[in-house]
């Protein structure tokens, strides 16, 4: 068995064993939504768990989890999974939430890099949703779910093992010119997108969740949706005007065009952008004439 096979075996042994902390919005709202259980519909519910990419990693581990091996088709989709669920017996089983913003208290550094995350997961759920939407995908929240939870591993790193996720931050402040995956592994022992998929698998999630890092599937239309829908996200991230990200905004631009088979003026009218000015040749001005000249 290699390092990274033993490292992998033992990460998703530790995180199967924990419960998984969701936000305090989330807690608050299932409150209210549990004082009018007789009159709440599956989808108000599922609002709810979507805003928490967490919570909807919960309860898709939940379902997964308790799916029988008979039972072939996947819950990739929140509302479908509390519909199995029940909506009492949803209640009964998520009736006590760890809050991660009180456990992260005392590693401020680990809650800001997560509440990084789900901020950025957030708003890839959005964009992934519309332009799913716009591509009449048959599943629409599939994709929206996939990519609110496609930095799973990240999130629960920095929720259920806060030192870690500090050596990591700081790793890449010392020793920037490290990739990524080589500062994960001098960590973790392996890298995120292997535990990544390692859950994806133990835990019965989504297929198109699970194929997300695979370079196989990398042209998929589906799995190219939700990549470029984070890339877009963690580009935009500070802002649409950095100079420094203008080049990687170009290129997403690009590649979200031709995914949705439209043109880049469209696409910046979707995301709430100005179209680009065309740029035109130059021109001598005429002269203006005074006031009261002229013929």
């Amino acid at each position: 068995m290699t390092a990274t096979a033993s490292h992998l075996d033992t990460w998703t042994a530790f995180l199967t064993g924990k419960d998984i902390p969701v936000m305090r919005s989330t807690v608050k709202a299932l409150d209210v939504a549990r004082k009018r259980l007789h009159r709440i519909g599956v989808r108000d519910i599922a609002d709810i768990v979507l805003k928490d990419p967490l919570m909807t990693l919960r309860v898709l581990r939940f379902v997964g989890l308790r799916r029988g091996k008979r039972q072939e088709q996947e819950l990739a989709n929140v509302e479908h999974a509390i519909i199995m669920i029940g909506v009492e017996p949803f209640f009964h089983h998520f009736a006590r939430h760890d809050i991660v913003e009180d456990q992260l208290k005392p590693h401020p550094q680990a809650l800001l890099g997560l509440l990084r995350l789900v901020q950025r997961a957030r708003r890839s759920a959005r964009y992934a949703l519309d332009w799913a939407a716009w591509r009449q995908d048959l599943n629409c929240e599939e994709i929206a779910a996939a990519a609110l939870m496609q930095d799973i591993a990240a999130m629960l790193v920095h929720a259920l093992t806060p030192n870690k996720a500090a050596q990591l931050d700081n790793l890449g402040k010392t020793h920037p010119q490290a990739s990524a995956a080589q500062r994960e592994r001098a960590v973790l022992g392996t890298t995120l997108a292997e535990l990544h998929a390692r859950l994806c698998r133990e835990w019965k999630l989504s297929a198109l969740l699970a194929s997300l890092d695979d370079p196989g599937c990398a042209a998929q239309p589906r799995v190219r949706n939700v990549r470029l829908a984070r890339d877009l996200a963690m580009h935009a991230a500070g802002g649409w005007d950095d100079p420094a990200i203008q080049p990687a905004l170009e290129q997403d631009f690009q590649a979200i065009a031709a995914l949705m088979s439209i043109d880049d003026a469209t696409l910046r009218l979707r995301l709430g952008l100005q179209p680009r000015k065309a740029v035109e040749p130059d021109t001598p001005e005429e002269p203006r004439q005074a006031p009261g000249q002229g013929t």
